[in-house]
């Protein structure tokens, strides 16, 4: 078991530092910025899933009162952009490829009138046959929806490591299904919004609710054909992102546009049903085979795992979620025989992408009920055969991961106890049962070119309080507190004297944003070098003042004391001031950085895609009604692997969160097409879990350390929606004996599987 070091600040419930702003209102969404002279953006959609687009008249649109701009394709470049593929245009090219793709776009005086215009534009449209089921759209003959992609596949995997053949027949027993995930929306409380001002310089500053700045960046000035420094992203307060809001849509492009045409700033943020048709990139609905191998003794020997992934009409970030999918899992149970087979295809909906868990939810839902299968056809207790397989600290998995520090024992054991989990099964009762599943995730992941860091400064003021310059911003779920917490650990002075910037591409050092459970460990690091720096420069004043060896001080409390005479000390303050204010003085700023120990993955998509991984298990305890196939849960619990938990108010929010999207996506939601076209796009008939709709939760965190992670701390957001729909569907089966294999596991589903059964 590894244990945890004990702190001053780092662990500690302190006050969250942008909590006083959102409380009392004073944080800046985007719908709050207002510029001087602003106008307000609406976006013409698709309303064919596919067509071509035969002619577009803007004229009427372009004479009425108060429109001050109107945009097609033909003010843009017709270039493609994407975060991996390039195969999206800011406004249609040609065709569109889904309902509610961006075709137009208009800038007004108000809303009104904006919506009014987008009436005028007329479009003479050209229907074209279209494909919505990603199994159909591989068949031969089936329309294509980019002409130059063979069978409509954009992605490809075809891996084996180790022999699959010769360890599937040493096995004793095999397992074999197929399980269907469900696209899944963000739903934040916030949608999508920006706001672009255009400069006679030809610079672009964008007011942004993003997730990854720089990450936005980057893809904005590639599609508008600008270099970098033309484009400056702010980012706003942001209401929610859950990896929605990472700059893979056209807003942002969409008012930069309207804005460089209009001569004004142009405010553009999406309803709730543009949110659904075409804002935040749902989650990747899959079809997965599995295969498993077992020995008697409850050991995994093989695994074969097929996938078919619904890319929608482009890309964004599929590619590298159906990867994820594909082989994370591989990370958290010791086998060495694999083969995954995988395929991400173009349809005519709605393109997808990142959402909480990254392709992990999709794996798990059907990986972790292939291994429930094996451990009751086996007569294996599911805790011991998950017991009997869990990786441990050293563990390599066969597709290169290096694991250096794992809890995932000691939280089976946790999770064994908060659940009584003996006691119940051999008490069970009537139409109740226990259901089990354990989970991997990454600290960060090397995808976006060879480099998986962040960096940031730290500056000591006249006063003595620090202030952290950092490009990685604050989406809710409280990372800026978390690293103000390391560096005051790091300097030894109060949480309450550190502060944080707000994210700016230009007044800040390259950072890559929050994706991949990454800002703690990676950002966290960066922040603790940084604050080593300062503090160097610090001791180094105070030893002169001290008249005392540099390394014989320490500090604590915004004081710096020489070892073994507390009585001695001069303040962090009065060692600024001396330090700036003398002849040639200086300011005591410095700066840190971190990039994991990770590789980038070869083309067999081998090699360490993270530089620690965190672990955890989840239980449920449910009860079936038989006669409506409603699925009560009685209980949940939860255990954590995330090493040093650093914010704890903040982390068990993350858990909380997770978990009641998780719920979401086991039970809930799910959005209807008909022909391509959403039929529920709004929180009337998409329904999202609400506080009636969660079970009692108990949740611990490990007593866990990670070598590599500031102060131990590793990753946490994602781990806890990972597992939840599988531990459901396996309490249904040690309930009454059906399995559900597609999702959500409505009571319709229950019903009609138990009357199947008899």
């Amino acid at each position: 078991m590894a244990k945890a070091e004990k702190f001053s600040v780092v662990g500690q419930r302190v006050q969250r530092v942008d909590g006083f702003d959102k409380v009392t209102g004073e944080s800046k969404y985007i719908a709050d910025i207002i510029l001087p002279g602003m106008l307000l953006g609406k976006i013409l959609r698709s309303p064919y899933p596919h067509a071509r687009i035969l002619r577009i008249d803007t004229s009427k649109a372009e004479h009425l009162r108060g429109v001050r701009a109107v945009v097609t394709a033909e003010d843009t470049l017709k270039r493609p952009w994407g975060a991996f593929f390039a195969d999206q245009y800011i406004l249609s090219v040609g065709k569109a490829r889904y309902v509610g793709e961006e075709v137009a776009a208009v800038a007004a005086v108000d809303l009104d009138v904006a919506e009014e215009a987008l009436a005028l534009i007329d479009v003479e449209w050209e229907p074209l046959p279209a494909v919505f089921d990603a199994e159909e759209a591989m068949k031969a003959g089936a329309p294509l929806v980019h002409d130059d992609k063979k069978r409509n596949i954009a992605v490809t995997l075809d891996i084996e490591r180790g022999n699959i053949q010769r360890a599937f027949a040493e096995s004793d027993i095999i397992v074999e299904d197929t399980f269907q995930s469900a696209p899944q929306w963000h739903c934040s409380i916030e949608t999508i919004g920006s706001v672009a001002e255009y400069a006679s310089s030809g610079k672009y500053t964008i007011y942004m609710n993003s997730q990854t700045l720089f990450n936005a960046r980057y893809r904005i000035a590639a599609a508008l054909g600008v270099p970098e420094t033309d484009i400056r992203i702010i980012q706003s307060a942001v209401g929610g992102g859950f990896g929605g809001k990472s700059c893979d849509d056209n807003n942002a492009l969409v008012a930069a546009i309207l804005a460089r045409k209009a001569g004004k700033p142009v405010k553009v943020i999406n309803s709730r049903e543009e949110e659904f048709l075409a804002g935040c990139r749902p989650r990747v609905f899959m079809k997965i085979d599995v295969k498993l191998g077992f020995k008697k003794d409850g050991r995994i020997r093989a695994k074969h795992i097929r996938i078919i992934a619904d890319n929608g009409a482009y890309s964004a970030k599929a590619p590298a979620i159906t990867g994820v999918a594909a082989m994370r899992h591989d990370t958290c149970y010791k086998y060495s025989d694999v083969k995954t087979q995988a395929y991400l295809v173009y349809t005519n909906k709605i393109p997808t992408g990142a959402f909480r868990g990254f392709g992990n939810p999709s794996a798990e839902w059907a990986v972790e009920q292939a291994i429930d299968i094996g451990a009751h056809e086996l007569g294996i207790d599911p805790m011991e055969i998950a017991r009997i397989n869990a990786a441990e600290s050293g563990y390599v998995s066969p597709h290169g991961n290096r694991v250096t520090s794992c809890e995932l024992k000691q939280c089976l054991d946790m999770t064994e106890k908060m659940m009584d989990w003996k006691k119940k099964r051999a008490d069970k009762k009537p139409n109740t049962g226990l259901g089990l599943a354990c989970t991997v995730h990454v600290s960060g992941k090397r995808h976006f070119g060879d480099y998986d860091g962040s960096s940031a400064t730290i500056k000591i003021n006249e006063d003595g309080k620090a202030l952290i310059l950092s490009g990685e911003g604050e989406i809710g779920q409280g990372v800026h507190t978390a690293m103000c917490q390391i560096a005051a650990e790091e300097l030894g002075v109060r949480v309450e004297d550190v502060e944080i910037s707000k994210a700016d591409t230009d007044l800040t050092t390259f950072c890559l944003g929050a994706f991949a459970s990454r800002l703690t460990y990676i950002s966290g690091n960066a922040v603790k070098n940084a604050a080593s720096n300062v503090k160097q420069q610090l001791f180094q004043q105070a030893s002169e003042m001290l008249e005392a060896n540099a390394d014989d001080l320490i500090s604590h409390g915004g004081r710096i004391f020489v070892k073994g005479a507390e009585g001695k000390f001069v303040t962090v303050a009065d060692a600024a001031r001396a330090r700036l204010f003398r002849h040639n003085g200086a300011p005591i700023v410095g700066s840190g950085s971190f990039d994991a120990d990770s590789v980038l993955p070869d083309k067999t998509r081998f090699g360490n895609e993270s530089g620690a991984y965190n672990y955890g298990v989840q239980a449920a305890q449910v009860e079936v009604d038989r006669e409506t196939g409603q699925v009560k849960v009685l209980q949940y619990v939860i255990a954590s692997d995330c090493g040093t938990v650093i914010y704890p108010i903040g982390a068990e929010g993350q858990v909380e969160g997770g978990f009641a999207q998780g719920i979401g996506y086991a039970l809930i939601e799910g959005l209807q097409f008909d022909e391509g076209r959403p039929v529920n796009p709004n929180f009337s008939d998409y329904r999202i879990p609400s506080m009636r709709d969660l079970p009692p939760l108990t949740h611990a965190f490990a007593d866990s350390y990670e070598p590599t992670g500031p102060f131990g701390a590793k990753g946490l957001g994602e781990l806890n929606m990972d597992p939840t729909a599988a531990v459901i569907s396996n309490a249904i089966f040690d309930a009454v004996g059906v399995r559900i294999k597609t999702l959500p596991i409505t009571p319709e589903k229950v019903l009609k599987a138990l009357t199947e059964k008899g």
